[in-house]
């Protein structure tokens, strides 16, 4: 027997994954953006399987995020050398999602800070940062509007009479 809630939840969260892919690609395309393979990391990060506390959730990984980013970025001021900056970087961010209370998004707070401290050999490790810190926010913000699109009471509401319309069994 099919569990409906569940059926449910995961069809709604694979409408939001597919919907962060299509919106990340068509806003790539308009903007002839190429790299975007960080913002639909970043996005896909941000997203919650579960509906209940979906906002707050959002809201804590993007907090995770900018943190991640923040600390990754900050501290290829301090050396290049990725062994060091990477270690130092990664055990700030577990630090300060744990000081921040951020506990849950600590995860995304540490690919978060991975992305924006890697780069590829022969590119310029400023450029690739700053590039990737405004993947990582971007991404932030487009996975958090998809989640507000699809939490948000007006558009539950919505969704629940299409619902009710179509789940009328023979009638």
């Amino acid at each position: 027997m099919v569990n409906k809630a569940r059926l449910q939840r995961l069809l709604i969260y694979a409408a939001k994954c597919v919907s962060g892919v299509l919106v990340v690609l068509v806003l790539s395309w308009l903007l002839d953006y190429k790299d975007v393979v960080w913002v639909l990391i970043s996005v896909m990060l941000v997203l919650s399987p579960d509906g209940s506390d979906a906002m707050t959730l959002a809201v804590t990984r993007i907090k995770a995020n900018v943190i991640g980013a923040a600390s990754g970025f900050l501290l290829l001021l301090f050396h290049p050398n990725l062994l060091i900056t990477m270690s130092i970087a990664v055990c700030i961010t577990v630090v300060l999602c744990n000081l921040f209370k951020l506990e849950p998004a600590t995860r995304t707070a540490l690919a978060a800070t991975i992305i924006v401290m890697t780069h590829e050999a022969g590119a310029h490790l400023w450029d690739t940062a700053v590039g990737r810190v405004i993947s990582v926010l971007t991404g932030c913000v487009l996975g958090l509007l998809i989640t507000f699109i699809f939490h948000n009471r007006y558009t539950k509401q919505t969704a629940e009479m299409i619902l009710s319309i179509t789940d009328r069994g023979g009638e």
